[in-house]
């Protein structure tokens, strides 16, 4: 057959694996899939009645790539006779036609072309977005699975992380290398001292070597997720002690997450352990920086690694030859779930996995004895490890938030003595907290504690009433904690670690705060004691007040002056959070909108209280009875709300950062 016959007439049968139609599996015969026919529908005179494979979705819209080429072709040959037969038309008419004839002529095939121009531009829309629901629904995210190493395919597991997780693009990596080894043994020494003591997901003894082979330019040494694991833990330190948007340590923090960056299709590539490492190191990164990367999507990807790998589970007795792989393996999962409860939490979304699914228990090994080259001061193994504390923390915060907010919503017959009990259960760790403890990990742990509290206590849907005892334990506690995170705020936020969470946890607070002064106003102004419900015999007590802290050289002040004082600090402390990451800024403004009124009332109250005489109160009392508001002061006892009182709720308030 000539070459140019092949050319006009291209055969449609395309080897390629496809599924039989109805009628060829009814009667059990060889389909070739042929569209828009098969060969033997063809020959059964039952075109009409073959069912393709690709017929369930739309003309046009198939998955198959080899079924929208053909379909592509069938067109083209359309076009291609429509175009045969105008030249055939045009071939007829003499050279003595009309000049107006061949205008028309003219005009008609160009409002053709253009037509088809639109058409095609509208189908290479609509091919580009099938295209990418048909990668995604083809691509396995299987941590155990070789399919997307980078010399596999052209979709690599890492690209769709990023693609996925990335909010802003990352600059390219700047010309420069490495810093000097002593400024890099500083930015580690800082992430090793405030960071790495919570989360220790790797061996330090790697890192150190890593960081020999490096700088000794021993590249053969080093694999890609050895560069990830450096220039990862560098961007940390270093973004950990930004103080300021785009100041100079988060500037070198984001050029080392561009170089690491470089090395992500094999740092990140599934059925490593590795993965899971380079993967929460990310996600460090990013409650750092979100105007760049979103954590609670990063943090389900590595939740689905540590599943995909088997690490929710440990190994059974025979297979545990090895203490130290077995504790790494723990303190890896560890990693993830303190992570995935955390984050979650503070957006007031679900986990990635439940409890139920969980049998690992806790690691054993100190994380904080390690060399004094990397630790400086803290010389010597530790007493206190910081990162089991915080992981018994999360355990115990997992139980009450799924009890309470992710089972059924049907409200608890007794849901006072499960709340004092988990409160009871957090207490007993409160009190446990060694007295070695760093005092920026011991503040940091206190908060911690405090935000547990009242996030528990409050209103939901499985324990929708709340007591004035419970108010008042919410407005002691949400006190204690905003007056301490300003404390905080104001030294810089670079003694423990305090990422852009942190921000939404003072919102919440403070959003806590303000609901009781609107709910329960008389209760609190009063300050007098009031008693706990009486509980069932044997159950838990009800968590005490906490202690309060009085400023140096103040006076003892009533709960109005501790209110104002303290709904006027709140907007400093967002503030101060925005001058770090831009997102705390919306967070201030909406507090200070949601809050006015409530303000503008009690300094009324105040001044009112200021005045030696009332005239409705001639009779020596200086100040109103207890109880009873002032003339010209607005009632404060609007309905009761809900725990996600509208404006508490910060996934709802304002999008996750980066988002719109």
């Amino acid at each position: 057959m000539p070459r140019t016959s092949f050319s006009r007439n291209p055969l449609l049968r395309v080897s390629r694996p496809v599924s039989a139609c109805s009628r060829c599996r009814a009667a059990k015969v060889k389909c070739d899939g042929k569209l828009p026919a098969c060969t033997a529908c063809e020959k059964a005179g039952r075109e009409n009645e073959c069912s393709a494979a690709n017929d369930q979705f739309a003309r046009g819209k198939e998955r198959s790539y080899v079924a929208a080429l053909e379909l592509r072709i069938e067109k083209l040959e359309r076009r291609l006779q429509y175009a045969k037969s105008r030249k055939a038309s045009v071939a007829l008419h003499g050279p003595d036609a009309s000049v107006m004839a061949h205008v028309d002529r003219r005009d008609s095939l160009a409002s053709i072309r253009a037509a088809i121009h639109r058409k095609d531009a509208k189908s290479r829309e609509n091919h580009d977005v099938n295209s990418i629901v048909s990668d995604f629904a083809s691509l396995s995210v299987n941590a155990t699975t070789r399919d997307f190493e980078p010399s596999a395919s052209n979709v690599t597991f890492a690209g769709f992380v990023l693609a996925a997780t990335t909010n802003d693009e990352i600059p390219g990596p700047a010309p420069q290398g490495l810093p000097p080894r002593q400024a890099a043994h500083a930015i580690m020494q800082y992430f090793m001292a405030n960071i790495y003591t919570l989360f220790p997901c790797f061996s330090e003894t790697t890192l150190l070597t890593i960081l020999d082979d490096v700088y000794q330019r021993d590249d053969r040494m080093v694999k890609d997720s050895g560069y990830w694991l450096l220039y990862m833990v560098l961007a940390i330190g270093a973004t950990a002690q930004s103080q300021r948007i785009n100041d100079e340590h988060y500037l070198h923090g984001l050029s080392f997450v561009s170089k690491a960056l470089l090395y992500a299709d094999r740092a990140l590539a599934p059925g490593h352990v590795s993965q899971i490492q380079s993967l929460l190191l990310l996600t460090l990164y990013a409650m750092y920086d979100p105007a760049h990367f979103d954590s609670w999507h990063l943090i389900g990807f590595t939740a689905r690694a540590v599943v995909d790998l088997g690490f929710h589970q440990d190994p059974p007795p025979s297979s545990r030859s090895d203490k130290a792989a077995l504790d790494m393996r723990r303190r890896i999962f560890y990693c993830v779930y303190a992570l995935d409860r955390a984050i979650s939490m503070a957006h007031a979304r679900t986990f990635s996995f439940t409890d139920d699914a969980v049998n690992v228990a806790f690691p054993t090994k100190p994380s904080s004895g390690r060399p004094q080259s990397m630790t400086g001061s803290m010389n010597g193994p530790q007493l206190a490890d910081p990162a089991l504390l915080l992981f018994q923390l999360r355990r115990a915060q997992s139980f009450w938030y799924q009890e309470l907010y992710q089972s059924d919503p049907t409200p608890m017959p007794e849901p006072t003595s499960f709340l004092w009990r988990m409160c009871l259960e957090m207490r007993e760790w409160g009190e446990s907290l060694p007295n070695n403890l760093p005092a920026g990990t011991r503040r940091m742990l206190e908060q911690e504690l405090w935000y547990s509290y009242v996030y528990c206590i409050a209103p939901s849907a499985r324990a929708p009433q709340i007591t004035d005892h419970s108010r008042m334990l919410i407005f002691e506690y949400s006190l204690a904690y905003l007056d301490s995170m300003y404390d905080t705020a104001r030294g810089g936020l670079n003694c423990a670690f305090y990422t852009y969470h942190d921000a939404l946890k003072v919102y919440f607070m403070a959003n806590q705060f303000l609901a009781v002064l609107r709910d329960a106003h008389d209760v609190v102004m009063s300050g007098s004691y009031v008693p706990p419900t009486p509980s069932v015999p044997g159950s838990a007590p009800a968590p005490p007040m906490p202690r309060r802290q009085l400023r140096p050289g103040a006076p003892v002040e009533d709960n109005l002056d501790r209110s104002l004082w303290c709904l006027s600090r709140i907007p400093e402390t967002l503030g101060l959070y925005g001058t770090r990451w831009e997102d705390s800024v919306m967070l201030k403004q909406s507090f200070e909108q949601i809050s006015g009124e409530t303000v503008q009332g009690l300094r009324k109250r105040q001044q009112l209280r200021s005045q030696p005489h009332h005239l409705p109160y001639q009779n020596g009392l200086s100040s109103p009875p207890v109880g009873t508001v002032p003339q010209g002061l607005p009632q404060q006892t609007p309905p009761p709300m809900d725990m996600r009182w509208a404006a508490v709720d910060p996934a709802h308030m304002m999008p996750v950062a980066g988002h719109p």
